[in-house]
């Protein structure tokens, strides 16, 4: 017997519809047992008060409390991620595992789960905050039975970030936070979350790590990490995801990286090293292949984008992160032919300054090439 991977993309009609959740559970095609992890791109505004998160992981939590026990409902990780701007899709990504009773093929995807404990807010956005991640990255892989680093493909955390509130109570016990502005607050957890993945991924160094450099360096970041804050957590809540041998099934995942919002040729590279042939869109006969696509897209610091000025950081009405996340979203959504796409904005340390790290998964036995014995392929 070996571990297999499952992941299901459900369409949502609202941040607390779970009913396609709700059916799947019904039927037996998802076992609420083996649930590790549910992503979702819910449709609020993804800055500190967008509780369409919060209010999408209590709707989640409910659906999921008949099929399992309290604990086993505190232990899958909830990553909701605000903002579906432009034609991005709501929806959910559930990833679980089983045991597969057959031999499949292998390598395959591999998925861990991990929750750090509370983080005191003194640390966010500092070394504190990037240690902490950094050991709950490593448990993560752990759970996936991943020992090399090279074989974890996306890292996907929830972090938290500053409210009033939250800094008041750092004051009262005289203690001091890296930034007072909140909004600010959730790039710096963002990128001191991303330089933990890098750190226990050992994309840099620890000498390089120094409270300075986060948020204020851009020239460090890592390839395989996305990082998302909100305000409906204390702690970090981590999902590896990558490919081992000691794993079957069909489902495989690649990553890639983009230098800006509209570089989709090494994701187009990723999807053709998956057995796709991604000739432009993929086609009609190869889109159900693709069950899963994750990326991180930012707005670039300089105010242009390869030369030509753009205006995303200087809209005072509409967060850049908002513009970002709708543009990637297009030029994502222009390669593999539909807007389900998973597309979180603020890349801080997360890729190059205005690129960011894709994730995407394939279900092999949908892939034309894929060979009809369904031996080993990796």
């Amino acid at each position: 017997m070996t571990r297999t991977a499952f992941v299901h993309r459900l369409a949502t009609s609202a941040p607390d519809d779970v009913s396609a959740l709700e059916a799947a559970l019904g039927d037996g095609s998802i076992d609420a047992r083996g649930i590790v992890a549910i992503l979702g791109k819910t449709e609020g505004n993804g800055n500190v008060n967008d509780f369409t998160r919060a209010f999408a992981v209590r709707a989640l939590k409910d659906a999921l409390r008949p099929h399992l026990s309290p604990s086993e409902v505190e232990a899958v990780s909830y990553v909701m991620s605000g903002g579906t701007e432009g034609a991005m899709s709501p929806h959910l990504v559930v990833f679980g595992r089983g045991e597969a009773a057959a031999a499949g093929s292998s390598p395959a995807l591999a998925v861990g789960g991990a929750h750090t404990p509370d983080m005191a807010f003194e640390d966010l956005g500092r070394l504190g905050q990037v240690r902490l991640v950094a050991e709950g990255v490593r448990a993560a892989m752990r759970d996936a039975g991943i020992d090399d680093p090279a074989d974890v493909h996306f890292v996907q955390i929830k972090c938290p970030l500053l409210t009033a509130e939250r800094i008041a109570a750092v004051d009262a016990r005289g203690g001091s936070v890296a930034v007072r502005d909140t909004l600010k607050s959730m790039g710096l957890s963002r990128g001191a979350s991303a330089l933990g993945v890098a750190l226990a991924l050992g994309e840099i160094e620890p000498a390089a790590m120094t409270d300075a450099v986060i948020g204020r360096d851009p020239s460090l970041w890592s390839s395989r990490a996305s990082t998302s804050a909100g305000v409906e957590l204390m702690n970090h809540e981590i999902v590896v995801m990558g490919m081992s041998a000691k794993w079957s099934g069909p489902l495989a995942i690649d990553h890639a990286v983009m230098a800006d919002g509209i570089d989709i040729e090494p994701v187009r590279a990723a999807l053709r090293r998956l057995g796709l042939s991604a000739d432009g869109q993929l086609s009609a006969a190869e889109r159900p292949a693709l069950v899963a696509l994750l990326a991180k897209a930012e707005a670039p610091s300089t105010g242009r984008l390869r030369g030509l000025r753009h205006t995303m950081l200087d809209d005072s009405d509409i967060s850049s992160t908002r513009h970002a996340r709708a543009f990637v979203a297009g030029s994502l959504g222009s390669l593999v032919g539909h807007a389900g796409i998973y597309v979180s904005g603020g890349a801080e340390h997360q890729g190059p300054d205005g690129g960011g790290p894709v994730a995407v998964i394939v279900d092999r036995r949908l892939v034309p090439s894929f060979p009809a014995s369904g031996g080993p392929q990796s």
